[in-house]
């Protein structure tokens, strides 16, 4: 029945004058509007358009489909022969005395050339008339313009850094000098510009990822992009290190006039802020790429020498009553690098007269790496030092094998000067270099290999690299577990360290954040030799054998504060200071054989969208962290 009958039958009457005509002509709309578009659509002319649309439609549907899966296919094969890349690097190849390790530069240029073929198959296969639209459709392009994305990264990851890297490495081996005994500084100064651009095209692949979607309708995508994102985060680290190294090294290693630099060893049995003890050292002298050692000592040496340096307030209210600038043993309490350096560069300066031009720190798991790829280095009474005894032969074993202190020292002297030896062979061995620089860089990112040089250009470019061993800048979120061993032990061998910092609530526009720190003391009972667990701190009260002493430390974000401490379940009492702008916090904790002791602390954070850094004192047993994930305040 029409609305006009309804109304009708109701009682209403129709609109009547301008009005009536406004609703006969809205009403017969209405009827007559379907009724043409239904004759419309049996007409063939309007008909075999909207079926070639709905045609091409489908058959864009369909090609998507089917390059998507062939993409898909190609990437994983990308994928594939870079991981065989990955585990044939030079650094994973252990080098022993028969031979170089089994990767040669051809295996790696195959590699990535393969790569790169798939990569940019999948490039292709996602670019055309299909893909441009289904990436701009509104609410549902989101998984195609992250595949587009993803093969457009990759093809670029392939071809402007991955292939610049591998010609570089390539360009170097095949360099050679007359006597093959310093490096060639002039290849390392002509592959720099190529080095930069691939640092620079990786930044840009690195961002271009991060722009892409996060979350869409297709899981599946998302995981890809994030997978592809952290690959980046290690490829991306690796072009600027390699990209520092080149523009670095030259200048660093004498090509415009003889360097000295002062290596320092680190104990890591006795935990200092940097790592370890400084014991051993010994003074480098590089000249145009030819490097020679000129002096060995112990710290023996430098009992008496003190640096005439001033490191500000905030250094001295944290570590003057150690005296770190008068003992050579508490030098490298803090864990800023830079600042046990400079250290270490004055006291060798005011003991010898020599001024050195920077200086570098590394433990016997920095050794260890480089032995993988150097192979063993032999002792005067023909042992040999490995990369799989060195750390328990300078830190454990040597207490038990020499009882006597010079002796003692004069051993650890022979495997200094051995292991250092060993290594200069290995850097101008061309069957070995590449190996050699390959497992240099994984400890410098390790942070088991830190450097420090007195040119302040040079530096400032040490700072933004990890080995630089510089505190994290202000903005960041940190969370920093440093150690320092108070009882003059050698224990800290068998420490244990966890750590876990947790986001919570936000209060008043800050982060509530609870760290959690647990300290283990897994020294046997007995067994130990007594220069290992005498106690020079004279405790007032009662100790065992194997008992620790630890200056526990936490280094918080900037503009953070303490809210509350516990010990093991009771409220404790933390000094509090400052360095470089991140507040930290201190506590005397007596770590007794076979104990844990659990340590949380209770902050106020200003608020971050990211996780905090964790700060890795390079110890023995690694330190074992989680960061939990964190994000904006919004209330």
């Amino acid at each position: 029945m029409s609305e006009t009958r309804r109304g009708a039958s109701r009682g209403q009457k129709p609109p009547l004058g301008a009005e009536r005509a406004r609703w006969t002509a809205r009403r017969c709309k209405e009827w007559v509007l379907p009724a043409v578009i239904v004759r419309r659509l049996r007409d063939r002319r309007v008909r075999m358009p909207l079926y070639a649309a709905a045609g091409l439609v489908l058959a864009g549907a369909a090609w998507i489909a089917v390059t998507g899966v062939l993409a898909r296919n190609e990437l994983l094969a990308a994928q594939r022969s870079l991981e065989t890349l990955r585990r044939q690097q030079p650094a994973a190849a252990p080098v022993t005395a028969a031979g170089p390790p089994a990767a040669p530069t051809a295996t790696v240029q195959d590699a990535v050339r393969d790569a790169t073929g798939h990569a940019s198959r999948a490039h292709r296969l996602t670019t055309g008339p299909a893909w441009f639209p289904a990436a701009h459709l509104p609410l549902l392009g989101g998984p195609f313009r992250t595949v587009r994305g993803i093969a457009e990264a990759s093809d670029r990851l392939a071809h402007d850094v991955l292939s610049p890297l591998t010609r570089t490495v390539a360009e170097l081996d095949a360099t050679g000098t007359d006597d093959g005994r310093h490096l060639d500084l002039s290849a390392l100064r002509r592959v720099a510009p190529l080095l930069g651009q691939a640092s620079h095209s990786a930044s840009r692949v690195r961002a271009e990822v991060d722009a892409l979607p996060h979350s869409t309708w297709l899981p599946a995508t998302d995981r890809a992009r994030t997978e592809l994102a952290r690959q980046l985060d290690r490829i991306t680290q690796l072009a600027h290190d390699a990209a520092a190294a080149a523009r670095l090294m030259p200048p660093m290693l004498g090509a415009d006039g003889p360097r000295r630099y002062l290596a320092v060893f680190e104990n890591t049995a006795e935990a200092r802020g940097t790592g370890g003890l400084p014991g051993a050292f010994a003074v480098l002298r590089a000249e145009r790429g030819r490097l020679s050692f000129e002096h060995f000592g112990n710290d023996t040496e430098l009992t008496e020498a003190y640096a005439d340096v001033d490191l500000g307030a905030e250094f001295n209210g944290l570590y003057g009553p150690s005296a770190p600038t008068r003992t050579w043993v508490n030098s490298n309490m803090s864990p800023h690098f830079p600042y046990a350096a400079r250290i270490w560069a004055a006291a060798w300066q005011r003991h010898s007269g020599q001024r050195v031009d920077g200086a570098f720190g590394l433990d016997p798991g920095a050794v260890s790496g480089l032995l993988t790829a150097s192979g063993p280095a032999r002792l005067p009474d023909g042992s040999a030092v490995t990369a799989h005894n060195v750390v328990d032969l300078s830190e454990r074993a040597s207490y038990a094998l020499h009882p006597d202190f010079k002796r003692r020292k004069a051993y650890f002297l022979d495997v200094a000067r051995a292991v250092a030896i060993r290594l200069l062979g290995a850097s101008t061995d061309p069957t070995r270099r590449t190996a050699l620089f390959s497992a240099l860089h994984r400890q410098l990112g390790d942070g088991r290999i830190k450097v420090w040089s007195r040119h302040a250009a040079e530096q400032r470019e040490l700072l933004a690299r990890s080995f630089g061993g510089a505190l994290p800048g202000r903005s960041a979120p940190l969370a920093g577990l440093v150690v320092n061993n108070a009882a003059g032990t050698k224990l800290d061998y068998y420490l244990d360290r966890r750590l876990v910092w947790a986001p919570g609530r936000c209060v008043d526009g800050r982060r509530e954040v609870t760290v959690t720190v647990r300290l283990a003391n897994r020294a046997p009972v007995s067994g130990l030799p007594p220069y290992v667990v005498q106690r020079v701190d004279d405790p007032p009260y009662d100790t065992r054998p194997g008992d620790n002493r630890l200056l526990v430390s936490y280094y918080a974000s900037a503009g953070a504060t303490l809210s509350g401490a516990t010990l093991d379940g009771r409220s404790a009492q933390l000094s509090h200071g400052t360095e470089r702008g991140h507040p930290v916090f201190t506590l005397d904790v007596e770590l007794p054989a076979g104990a844990a002791r659990t340590l949380v602390l209770h902050l106020l954070e200003p608020p971050a969208a990211r996780s905090a850094h964790v700060l890795r004192q390079p110890l023995v047993r690694p330190l074992r962290a989680r960061a939990l994930p964190s994000g904006p305040c919004t209330g």
